[in-house]
């Protein structure tokens, strides 16, 4: 798999593998051995770059992300995020600069590292300027803990902020087809300072991949189920973009999944999305999507096509909206 650039020096995999799914979020965790072969077989692939969070089980998925990779620690860049109180993502936001240093000291632990390559803010808190945060985490970058900074779901101003402290390698926020904000005033400060960008959920929290319907039933611990774009109603209004992407793909020999992930490595040579997943038939599926090569004309199409849909559903519950684009 070709490469890609994250800032100014950190090189990772033009497409990542988004850890979170094995263990928390989607409902049950998956079997631990077989999460473990999963990530290995990402590797084998070619995937250089694997998201997790301290948040993610709380603990656990770090500790299979670490687990999983020690036997190729030297070949792979890790990123994990702080942010939360005790780790827990329903808890509350905590950033302050005792908890992010003690955050950096357990992950290290439990990801069986020396070094964390990529240390988010989860979330940003609004009762921790975004300059102590910066600045605690420059401290660890000096100590040799971490080696790049980064954000999550954070806006523009703060994003400024950040890095005349401390440079911001990286941006994560949701962005794919069906969630294209960031675009509007994120994009043009991360092209201003040299930031790169990491798109979670980059098939639409699966629905891109054209195998969720309005009929299509989650676990009782699936967050989907609280999502108001993944209402009945909003998922068979939205099937127009699927049926979109699989026109398209039936026209370039590849999936739907494939098309939306090629759609995101087209708009900037600075985005390195994550797709999630538990399946390696998938698995190598959105690998595959860095061979689809989509023209300057297969991007236009689509855009003319996109203007023409409305997504329906907001993205997030309105709890979990508040805590984005601070």
């Amino acid at each position: 798999m070709h490469k890609r650039k994250l800032g100014k020096n950190l090189e990772v995999s033009a497409v990542g593998l988004g850890c979170m799914g094995l263990s928390y979020g989607y409902g049950p965790a998956t079997e631990k051995q077989a999460a473990i072969n999963l990530i290995r077989s990402a590797v084998d692939l070619g995937v250089t770059f694997f998201d997790t969070a301290e948040a993610y089980g709380p603990f656990a998925n770090e500790e299979l992300v670490g687990e999983a990779l020690a036997p190729f620690r030297d070949r792979v860049v890790i990123a994990t995020k702080f942010g939360f109180r005790s780790g827990d993502a329903h808890a509350g936001l905590d950033s302050r600069p005792e908890r992010i240093r003690e955050v950096a000291n357990a992950s290290l632990r439990r990801l069986q590292t020396d070094r964390i390559d990529l240390f988010y803010q989860h979330r940003v808190d609004p009762n921790v300027p975004i300059e102590d945060v910066a600045g605690t985490v420059k401290e660890l970058i000096q100590q040799g803990k971490v080696k790049h900074f980064g954000l999550s779901e954070a806006g523009a101003q703060t994003i400024r902020r950040a890095h005349g402290v401390q440079a911001v390698t990286a941006v994560q926020s949701e962005y794919s087809l069906w969630w294209r904000e960031p675009e509007k005033e994120v994009f043009p400060v991360l092209e201003e300072l040299g930031i790169g960008f990491v798109p979670f959920s980059p098939l639409g929290k699966g629905f891109l991949t054209g195998a969720i319907d309005e009929e299509t039933t989650f676990d009782r611990t699936d967050f989907r189920n609280t999502v108001p774009r993944f209402k009945p109603e909003a998922r068979k209004a939205n099937r127009v973009l699927v049926d979109l992407l699989g026109r398209i793909a039936s026209r370039k020999q590849a999936t739907p999944a494939q098309i939306a992930i090629a759609w995101l490595l087209a708009q900037k040579p600075w985005i390195v999305p994550i797709p999630g997943t538990t399946k390696l038939h998938r698995l190598k599926e959105n690998v595959g999507a860095a061979g689809v090569q989509l023209a300057a004309d297969d991007v236009q199409q689509i855009a003319d096509a996109l203007s023409q849909i409305t997504v329906q559903g907001e993205r997030y519950s309105p709890d979990r909206q508040q805590l984005i684009n601070r």
